[in-house]
């Protein structure tokens, strides 16, 4: 005769309760904040975020927005409540973006004689202004071969400002 117990397993919360979670805190928003922010219940909240309830497209749609987040984070948010994204994304050389590529050209030319930048959201190098190459006179060359992240060639030894006289080189 054998005697089984059953023993509790603690699971790891799914994908979309750990995000949400790590948003939550993040923006420093409780859960009943949120609730009231995306209305719904906070009951409801914490059964998702301990990964008791599988929330709707829809009430992923509106935690994201209740947070705050942007469209692309909005759509990973969705991924990992396991839909398709609902928010379109197109690269800025695209013909539907030409008016924003348009203003943002105007924008860096505005700029001169000052350097200005256009980053995407990863810090790489979408457009520059002709005065750019001031800040990167003296620059590592492997640093500015394409394609150049600025917010990896700021604060790098070798990258911004290693030209300058006014920096002193050990």
């Amino acid at each position: 005769m054998t005697i089984s117990t059953a023993a509790a397993s603690v699971s790891e919360p799914p994908p979309f309760a750990r995000e949400l979670l790590r948003w939550r805190t993040a923006r420093r928003v409780s859960q009943l904040e949120l609730a009231s922010r995306a209305g719904t219940t906070q009951r409801y909240v914490s059964f998702i975020e301990r990964g008791r309830s599988v929330p709707g497209r829809e009430i992923v749609i509106r935690l994201a927005e209740s947070l705050g987040l942007t469209l692309r984070e909005r759509n990973s948010l969705l991924l990992a409540a396991g839909y398709a994204p609902a928010f379109a994304e197109s690269p800025l050389d695209a013909v539907a973006l030409k008016p924003v590529r348009e203003a943002l050209d105007s924008i860096l030319e505005g700029h001169l004689p000052y350097p200005a930048v256009v980053a995407g959201p990863r810090g790489e190098l979408v457009a520059a202004n002709e005065a750019f190459d001031v800040l990167t006179e003296g620059a590592d060359p492997a640093l500015l071969a394409p394609p150049v992240n600025v917010l990896r060639l700021a604060p790098h030894p070798r990258g911004m400002g290693w030209g300058s006289p006014l920096l002193e080189r050990s």
